[in-house]
């Protein structure tokens, strides 16, 4: 078992033996999130029970080449007549009959039951790794849903603070223009400018129910005072280059391994269907006591025991063994592909999720320069508003461009998290102290 499997089932282990007590209505740490999703997510419960299946089916496998043992009695009242035509005479025998056996056989030499077992083997282990795959997916998912619900409350509160400033720049002008000392169409423009400020944060609440809407969906949990995140929360930094995590995904990934599980699969029941051509070899071995012949003649009681090896040749079908085979080989040709297509889909999951990661502390270091100067813009444009040397245009456009850089920059560090939450888990390296890092970068309100 791989070391995420250890990890993840004990997550589950936790979130189990919490459910003993209530599930809250409401939910405001990560880790809530977290016990709730894995409580809640029928995706989750059936790729369990899909893991289920296939264990019960490979002890069924298993069982089919272990010895089989099975034992049946019968005992009839019997009536039976008989006419002698040459005495013309009738004879009538009533007697009771007894018939009882057990009966024990063991598979010698049977490829295609040899074939199944291994099937069932790696098909036991590819639903266990399609159901840890699942397991990580879900701890993303809901992580990110978590951070797209701070992100839009963060943006909203950006918004609300844009629109006191448009507010109160609109008050000053209409008081300039009281004073006849802004033309009217400054007055429209200032008023054209809150219209559309209010407008972005009506969109900006409909986005905010909407990512609330979608944590709520994943979790069962109505989001209550999310713990915010924390100023000074930074990811660390990567270690190794894109070939490395590249490499990393290709040998730890569980939906790859799934799919690889999948190809021997495949390839085993080819092997299973070439099977249907040899012959099978049993030892079988009976224990009969009967006092009853065919047809239910009455005989002296006998105590029979068979013990012998029977073998069974097939010689033709009519085709059948040889159209099976060619679809086992079209079955496997298909598993092949679809693993290609995995491992190139989680290449590109890697490389894009690398890419942000690297570029995210530039980006961000950027950004927070962009929001100091147009923090120095605007507070330049509202001195030179009065004293005249620029437009109210001006002091406008530099609020805006101020409050849209500080949402920018909360973007950028949401991406940034959950762009490394997606590396890990496409990589295989995402741990528990990992999930358990981004919860302390998180801080109660």
């Amino acid at each position: 078992m791989t070391r995420i499997a250890c990890w993840l089932l004990a997550i589950v282990a936790s979130a189990t033996a919490a459910q003993a007590a209530e599930t809250p209505a409401t939910g405001e740490t990560l880790a809530d999130f977290f016990s709730a999703a894995i409580d809640y997510s029928p995706r989750l419960r059936i790729a369990e029970e899909k893991r289920n299946v296939f264990s019960a089916r490979k002890r069924i496998a298993l069982g089919g080449l272990l010895p089989q043992v099975d034992a049946a009695a019968s005992i009839t009242e019997n009536r039976r007549s008989s006419a002698d035509p040459f005495l013309g005479t009738d004879r009538l025998q009533v007697f009771d009959g007894e018939r009882n056996y057990l009966r024990l056989s063991q598979v010698l030499f049977n490829w295609q039951a040899f074939s199944a077992r291994k099937q069932a083997d790696l098909a036991e282990g590819q639903a266990e790794a399609e159901y840890f795959y699942e397991l990580a997916w879900l701890l993303t998912d809901a992580t990110a849903r978590y951070f797209n619900v701070l992100q839009a409350q963060d943006a909203l509160e950006s918004i609300a603070a844009e629109l006191e400033a448009v507010t109160n720049q609109l008050a000053q002008i209409e008081s300039l223009h009281d004073l006849q000392l802004v033309q009217v169409t400054d007055l429209y423009q200032a008023q054209a400018n809150l219209a559309g400020v209010e407008a972005e944060q009506a969109q900006l609440e409909s986005e905010l129910a909407l990512a609330e809407e979608a944590l709520e969906a994943i979790s069962g949990l109505k989001p209550g005072r999310l713990h915010a995140l924390r100023d000074d929360a930074a990811p660390p930094t990567l270690e190794g280059d894109v070939g490395h995590w590249v490499e990393l995904a290709l040998a730890n990934n569980q939906k790859i391994r799934a799919r690889q599980l999948a190809e021997r699969v495949a390839s085993e029941q080819i092997s299973q269907r070439l099977g249907a051509f040899l012959p099978q070899v049993s030892l079988a071995a009976t224990r009969q006591t009967t006092n009853v012949g065919f047809d239910n003649v009455p005989i002296d009681q006998t105590d029979s025991t068979y013990l012998g090896i029977d073998i069974n040749v097939p010689i033709y079908s009519g085709g059948s063994r040889t159209a099976q085979v060619s679809e086992a080989r079209s079955q496997h040709r298909i598993a092949e592909h679809e693993l290609r297509q995995v491992e190139l889909e989680t290449r590109e999951a890697v490389r894009s999720a690398y890419l942000q990661m690297t570029t995210a502390a530039t980006l961000i270091e950027a950004a927070e320069s962009l929001v100091e100067s147009t923090e120095l813009s605007a507070t330049a444009m509202q001195q030179g508003l009065e004293f005249g040397t620029v437009t109210t245009v001006d002091v406008f456009l530099a609020l805006r461009d101020r409050f849209r850089a500080e949402r920018d920059l909360q973007a950028l560090r949401y991406n940034q998290i959950k762009a490394l939450l997606i590396l890990q888990r496409e990589a295989g390296t995402l741990e528990a102290d990992d999930l358990l890092e981004i919860g302390e970068w998180l801080e109660q309100p």
